[in-house]
């Protein structure tokens, strides 16, 4: 089809009419209930991979709060490798991350499945996620592209930048221009780590796309002791935002709590990406008392 050139620049005609940085070459910053993502800040996402309880979610939600996120994930319709794994409360768990809106004043963002669990999530959430494992299910994108909600819109675990950019493409064909990229890496020959972070994909999508690009070092790396890392160097190339996942008791998770950082763990990061995030020109929002007033504590 289309090759890339060593330039860096797209050869043959650009398929990307609607998602391309030349339809509006200063960059699309999106408006979260107040929380603008795709300017000067770089917006921190953070919750639990899964809604597991009231107590669970609302407790992680105050947390990452008091650190400075401004935007609560949590997923309550999961997909999952295994159909005997934990997939989810669904719409108990919507219910509840409307709670957790309420009680927080955080926006939330959940994933969507399927065309028919669109109007729910719409309807109980501020951002619809689109899974990497759904980044090529057409009608559902041609779904979310209807409904009048931010969308965050996840690269597939073996999909190319070009793919990613022609789903967007699909959003943005049936009238939503509300999208933001999400790199979460990629699946290679390492099994060392989850999935392998491909931070490539940030400058070559803002170069390509006016889109938000955030990147998600939880499910790209696996472990979380590297989530910081990664954290940093996302934000050094220019991610928009991250998206973290934070559980107040990892090792009880029924989902991905190997990845998941404490609250004391994530409370620690961020206040790190500040200092990378000025160094780069950029911010992080910053509480006026951090959640753990500075303090080193013992996490387990």
């Amino acid at each position: 089809m289309n090759n890339w050139r060593s330039s860096g620049s797209y050869a043959g005609p650009v398929p990307f009419r609607l998602v391309g940085r030349e339809s509006n070459p200063e960059g699309t910053v999106l408006d979260i209930n107040g929380v603008q993502i795709g300017g000067s800040e770089v917006v921190v996402m953070a919750g639990p991979c899964s809604v597991e309880s009231r107590d669970q979610l609302l407790s992680t939600a105050t947390a990452v709060k008091a650190s400075g996120a401004r935007i609560l994930r949590g997923g309550a319709f999961k997909p999952r490798t295994s159909p005997y794994s934990f997939r989810g409360l669904r719409e108990e768990g919507l219910v509840l991350l409307a709670e957790a809106r309420e009680e927080t004043g955080l926006p939330v963002v959940t994933e969507v499945m399927d065309t028919r669990q669109v109007e729910p999530v719409c309807e109980h959430a501020d951002i619809v996620q689109i899974g990497s494992r759904s980044m090529h299910n057409y009608p559902l994108l041609e779904e979310v592209g209807q409904c009048n909600k931010p969308v965050l819109m996840k690269r597939g675990m073996g999909a190319t930048i070009e793919e990613l950019l022609l789903a967007a493409e699909y959003v943005l064909n049936k009238g939503n221009d509300q999208v933001m990229f999400c790199e979460r890496g990629i699946r290679t020959f390492e099994n060392a780590t989850r999935n392998t972070l491909d931070l490539n994909a940030v400058p070559l999508l803002k170069r390509m796309s006016h889109l938000p690009v955030i990147v998600d070092p939880s499910h790209g790396t696996g472990h979380w002791w590297m989530v910081p890392a990664m954290c940093k160097g996302a934000v050094a190339v220019g991610a928009d935002g991250l998206l973290v996942e934070v559980h107040c008791s990892p090792q009880e998770a029924l989902s991905d709590g190997p990845q998941s950082l404490h609250p004391a763990r994530f409370d620690e990061m961020m206040q790190e990406l500040r200092v990378v995030a000025r160094a780069v020109g950029r911010e992080i929002y910053e509480p006026a008392v951090s959640a753990f007033g500075g303090a080193q504590l013992n996490v387990s």
